[in-house]
């Protein structure tokens, strides 16, 4: 099994020891986050020899451009470098973070009623913390987008050190946001304004979903990450005792993304609402046969044996939400057009008009004849 890519983690203040990791079969951690911890060293005339030894990472293995280490090495490197610079931005800002101020920013969120009112406290309250960024939520049009915006120009002097800046930013909210509302907060999109790094293969591990370079909407100097706006009502559904026991050990909410999706169910609807594709022969498919539990799953960024049991824990089926999409499609194609309802049928995804008339009645209580006249009386 891979390891995921590891960031930088929102530590605690009682964390004072890192312990030799072990070592992952398939690494995945670009080793330019590494140098960029080592550069932070570097600027204070200091020696990260023993960070380096702490998360077993040799002086040949630095010198790769190439290389990657797993997330149990990149959580060593992190708590040793966070507390022996006693800065937990490890060198992206004019001014050092102090240990624990993360750690302040979720003690600030985890009070808050709902998800919405805890990213508003988290960006507002890190402000306080730093004037180099700003982070700010949007919401338009169903649509929610955190941004974090550089707001003096050329704070990051290197290109290394800027990504690593804002991909350990967006992190840090996207895995705490993950946590206090116990759901996968599925991306629509994660936009980045410089061109894609050499390394680009692995952010689909640290951010489930598109992700987009060098794109209009991440202006030349922010990124951002896009969601359904229907998670910012979801209530926060931990405490201050859940809390303490999270920031024991931060970097797996930062690096593994949550398996079980509280909207997941609507997410498919959405799905299946979607037009299907048109194949070659020019005719759109039905529901059943381009909605798959395999296409939908891909569109997802999950697996369909995933899919199937997350809509479980939501008390759903996938067979339930196509058999709904495909009643309010018959119900509008009757109500508005005109079409034989044979074509109608196809279009539903139902191999004829006998098959269709059976399960349109056990739904509506009517024939589909008797549902166009009451919905068409003047035709």
């Amino acid at each position: 099994m891979s390891s995921p890519a590891a960031l930088p983690t929102p530590p605690a203040q009682s964390i004072r020891r890192a312990s030799p990791p072990a070592r992952a079969t398939r690494p995945a951690t670009p080793m330019g986050f590494v140098r960029a911890i080592v550069q932070a060293y570097t600027d204070r005339d200091l020696d990260p020899s023993a960070a380096l030894q702490t998360a077993q990472i040799t002086p040949t293995e630095l010198a790769r451009a190439d290389a990657r280490v797993s997330a149990a090495q990149f959580e060593a490197l992190n708590a040793h470098a966070m507390q022996e610079l006693d800065d937990e931005a490890l060198g992206w800002f004019s001014r050092p973070l102090p240990w624990g101020s993360y750690g302040m920013l979720c003690r600030a969120s985890i009070t808050a009623p709902d998800l919405g009112v805890a990213l508003k406290r988290w960006c507002r309250h890190h402000r306080l913390l730093v004037d180099d960024i700003a982070l700010r939520l949007e919401v338009s049009q169903g649509l929610a987008s955190v941004w974090v915006e550089e707001r003096h120009p050329g704070v990051f002097p290197e290109p290394a050190l800027r990504e690593f800046c804002l991909v350990s930013t967006l992190r840090f909210l996207h895995g705490y946001a993950s946590w206090a509302i116990d759901s996968r907060l599925a991306l629509r999109a994660a936009l980045f304004p410089y061109a894609a790094p050499a390394h680009a293969d692995v952010y689909p591990l640290m951010f489930p979903g598109p992700a987009q370079f060098d794109t209009p909407q991440a202006r030349v100097t922010q990124a951002g990450l896009c969601f359904d706006a229907s998670y910012l009502a979801l209530p926060l559904r931990r405490d201050e005792n859940a809390l303490r026991a999270m920031l024991q050990r931060a970097l797996p909410l930062t690096v593994r993304p949550y398996r079980r999706d509280r909207l997941l169910g609507q997410q498919v609807r959405e799905a299946l609402r979607a037009p299907p594709a048109k194949p070659l022969g020019g005719a759109s498919a039905g529901i059943d046969s381009a909605h798959t539990a395999h296409a939908l799953a891909a569109r997802l960024h999950i697996s369909a044996r995933t899919l199937h049991r997350q809509l479980q824990a939501e008390g759903l089926t996938l067979q339930t939400l196509k058999d709904e999409a495909r009643r309010s499609q018959a119900e509008d194609l009757l109500r508005r057009t005109q079409r034989a309802i044979k074509q109608v049928a196809l279009a539903t995804g139902f191999r004829n008009e006998k098959s269709f008339a059976r399960a349109f009645r056990a739904w509506t209580g009517q024939s589909p004849s008797e549902f166009r006249r009451q919905a068409q009386p003047d035709r």
